[in-house]
């Protein structure tokens, strides 16, 4: 969909506009329904060939039949212009005019009645009606009439429908909540050309004084910007300025706001709560304000005159803010209402009959009335009351808002991106992106593009799976469980067993065309299974991923993306805009290319700003203890140097507590076996290996005041996490550079790059580049603010290496090098 609001234009694919709602989407869109129409393919070769073969036998005066005939053309409703075009699939000579005929495939079973499918499928019948009406506007006085023909999958058998008044009086009505919607919608974006806020800080931290219009100025240059700030520099408050800068000229009509954690969306929601907050000289803000901003869910904003106006902001302002709608899409599992989370529209109540419930709920107000509540509690009890899934709720309230705030997932990820692509309004070439901790995406990407199989899975599969399934399927099930149980470990599959993978694969997904199995019936557990199995096909035959089809252990498998580079870059190169926020950036060819944006691409490369934190630059004292080596080999001869060291520090550190960061839990542990056999009055504390937001700070909060030492676990949430440690710890260790353990996948992504820029930089980009940023990151979360300080020892002598100080923020690279006892206490007891 294109719209020119400017001009009231709106182009569609014609089944776009069919299935257009501001509420849910019908049963059979989505997925799914992408899905049921590659199952119905075969179908449609089948009737066409029938239809032609009926045709050969008449007289060959009459006109021919044709199929997937080209409709395009414009309508007008309410001052607004639809340009449409589809394909109808047949068109069959007629008096004095043609009969056209929409085949659609269904996986429940015909006959059923003639409402019944008009209630379940409203958007087939408006799909078939614009074709009639596209067709008389192009041919005046020719008669047209038409038909939809359902085709049960399972079977072959058909229902046909014969369109109606009572069809056409419908989509009349369907033509008017589009342009009514997309009214609205040209409205929120007028109001939007002369937005107002509050700047994030009262007035910028050192670093800050030209980083918002810098940052506007690259977004200007048509490149993707990397935005490297360090943790404390105010990132978000930043980025949302520039983004509402960008709105508000006019260079975007909607942002896309990505991180890779819950707690980064609620810290964004927060820094949006705070730049529109009431301030002391505004009038009433009950009267001129409103914010609703609920526990990681929405937010809408529309602020009042008579505050102190932003450092852009023009001086024609009118008096009154307009609003600015914004909302934070959660996963489903947390908005369900069931006791148990089972999404299965045949199990679900609350996804019954969705389009009719909507109509009559007035749910609507969740996107026109910026004031109204929007948290999970609100959403869950208005879902209750009108019996209709909250989560349906909030993707129906999105094509409405301004800002969509969300996990990387709902963009970059196969399974989830259709929650934001699919919506009515989605176009990136009028979208600002911006992606904070954008460090974390490619490997997250990756990741999401990665699959399993194991044997287990398909066995329960099969024990599951009705006694009325088709043979053939439960055949093809069978020969895919005994190929993968027979599987032995492998740090890749040969040839051979790949294509044997495929084989079967490739007949299993042909049977499930043929023979569909009732998922309803299936626990969501199977359902997923199935649905995953032509998804591994598609992952065998994409040339495009840089990928590894492993077995880690006998009978099971690993489809592992190794690089999905290509796949980020094609996807940033579409929007109007893209930030990049982190604080801690790799090299930048190094980032460039697993973002898919190097200079050999097609589109333009990075482009990098790196505002000076002139705090920072005497926060931290560094020593670099060359005194051990911390290599796997090696490590264990250290131990008492390290728990000694350990000890020292904290000495040093009566007030508060030592920070170490360990790469492994294993390592961890023996050093603090260690630490308690010679220094048995010191308490050190390990984090916990698995804990929600609430329990990694109750955990932290506890040690702070009771341990000697708490440890940490390179890389992991809480290392990347510890925002709260900022002023409060002193001292920390850092034992070793943390690089990647050495396994079959590392050394499939080592090749990999070896390919393409040799053996040296491979070893670097595998091993040095992720295993150096783990370190920034933990170290970047001691000093937050300015006048924070922090001793930090980097005990290994590879950290004396050019090749792993180099890759160290420039603030760790320099320090005095500890080459006995005497010289760490020498340091220590130094100002």
């Amino acid at each position: 969909m294109q719209i020119d609001h400017e001009r009231r234009s709106a182009v569609f694919a014609l089944g776009e506009l069919a299935c257009f709602t501001p509420g849910p989407r019908p049963p059979d869109a989505g997925p799914s329904g992408r899905w049921r129409a590659e199952l119905g393919s075969r179908w449609h070769r089948d009737k066409r060939a029938a239809v032609e073969a009926a045709s050969a036998t008449k007289d060959s005066g009459e006109f021919a039949p044709r199929f997937e005939v080209a409709i395009r053309g414009a309508l007008a409703r309410r001052g607004w212009l639809f340009q449409l075009e589809g394909r109808i699939d047949q068109a069959l000579p007629a008096p004095d005019g043609a009969h056209l005929r929409e085949l659609k495939t269904t996986l429940q079973p015909l006959p059923r009645s003639a409402e019944e499918l008009r209630s379940a499928h409203p958007d087939h019948f408006r799909q078939l009606g614009l074709y009639l009406a596209l067709s008389e506007l192009a041919e005046p006085g020719r008669r047209f009439t038409g038909e939809l023909v359902y085709i049960e999958a399972a079977t072959g058998l058909e229902q046909s429908v014969a369109y109606s008044e009572a069809d056409r009086t419908a989509l009349d009505g369907h033509l008017d909540i589009v342009a009514d919607f997309l009214e609205q919608r040209r409205a929120a974006l007028l109001r939007l050309r002369s937005l107002r806020w509050t700047p994030a800080f009262a007035s910028p931290r050192p670093g800050q004084e030209t980083i918002v219009p810098d940052l506007v100025a690259a977004l200007g240059s048509g490149a993707p910007v990397v935005l490297a700030a360090p943790t404390g520099f105010g990132k978000t408050g930043v980025l949302l300025e520039a983004a509402f800068s960008f709105l508000r000229k006019g260079r975007a009509d909607r942002v896309v706001y990505l991180t890779g954690k819950s707690t980064g969306q609620l810290h964004v929601l927060a820094t949006l709560q705070k730049m529109i907050a009431p301030q002391a000289d505004r009038p009433d803000p009950s009267v001129n304000q409103r914010l609703t901003t609920g526990s990681g869910t929405g937010g809408a904003i529309e602020s009042g005159a008579g505050r102190k106006a932003d450092v852009s902001e023009p001086a024609t302002n009118p008096p009154y803010s307009p609003s600015l709608v914004a909302w934070n899409l959660r996963p489903k599992r947390e908005h369900c209402v069931n006791e148990v989370f089972h999404c299965s529209r045949a199990r679900c109540g609350f996804l019954h009959d969705l389009p009719r419930r909507w109509r009559e709920a007035g749910l609507a107000r969740f996107h026109l009335f910026p004031a109204e509540a929007r948290d999970l509690p609100a959403l869950r009890a208005a879902g209750q009351a009108a019996g209709i899934c909250p989560y349906e709720i909030s993707r129906a309230a999105l094509p409405g808002c301004d800002v969509w705030l969300g996990d990387f997932n709902y963009l970059f990820s196969p399974a989830n991106r259709g929650v934001f692509v699919e919506q009515p309004t989605w176009d990136p070439a009028r979208t600002l992106l911006v992606v904070d901790e954008a460090h974390h995406l490619p490997a997250r990407v990756a990741e999401a593009y990665s699959q399993s199989l194991s044997a287990d899975e398909l066995h329960a599969l099969l024990a599951e799976l009705p006694d009325d399934a088709a043979r053939p399927l439960r055949r093809e099930l069978e020969a895919l469980w005994r190929l993968v149980s027979a599987l032995p470990a492998a740090d890749s599959l040969d040839l051979d067993a790949e294509d044997d993978l495929a084989a079967a694969l490739r007949s299993l997904a042909a049977q499930l065309e043929k023979n569909p199995p009732d998922f309803d019936a299936l626990s969501m557990t199977g359902a997923d299974l199935f649905w995953r199995f032509p998804v591994l096909l598609g992952w065998l035959e994409d040339a495009a991923l840089e990928k590894l089809l492993w077995s880690p252990r006998p009978a099971e498998l690993r489809f592992t993306c190794l690089d999905a580079a290509p796949l980020i870059g094609e996807q940033l190169r579409a929007f109007a805009g893209v930030v990049l926020a982190t604080a801690t950036p790799p090299p930048d060819d190094v980032f460039a290319a697993a973002l898919g944006l190097t200079s050999d691409t097609a589109g333009p490369a990075l482009r990098a700003l790196n505002p000076p934190a002139p705090w920072r630059e005497a926060a931290y004292d560094v020593a670099l203890d060359l005194r051990v080596d911390t290599t796997f080999r090696r490590r264990a001869q250290h131990h008492a140097t390290t728990a000694a060291t350990l000890a020292a520090l904290r000495e040093a550190s009566p007030a508060a507590p030592v920070a170490a960061f360990f790469p492994s839990y294993a390592y961890a542990e023996a050093v603090i076996s260690r630490l308690e056999a010679d220094h048995p009055a010191l308490r050190a504390a390990l984090q916990p290996r698995s804990a929600d937001l609430a329990a990694q700070h109750e955990w932290i909060e506890e040690q702070l005041a009771l341990s000697d030492v708490l440890v940490f676990v390179l890389g992991g949430s809480f290392a990347e996490g510890i925002d709260h440690l900022g002023g409060r710890v002193t001292h920390a260790l850092v034992v070793g550079p943390a690089l990647p353990e050495v396994n079959a996948l590392q050394q499939a992504r080592q090749a990999a790059w070896a390919r393409e820029v040799g053996d040296t930089e491979a070893f670097r980009r595998t091993y040095l580049v992720p295993g150096l940023q783990k370190v920034n990151q933990a170290l970047g979360r001691l000093v937050r603010a300015p006048g924070q300080r922090a001793r930090v020892v980097l005990h290994c002598r590879r950290f004396g290496e050019a090749a792993y100080a180099s890759l160290l923020a420039p603030e760790y690279q320099l320090g005095k090098h500890i080459l006995d006892d005497a010289d760490l206490a020498a340091w220590l007891a130094a100002d």
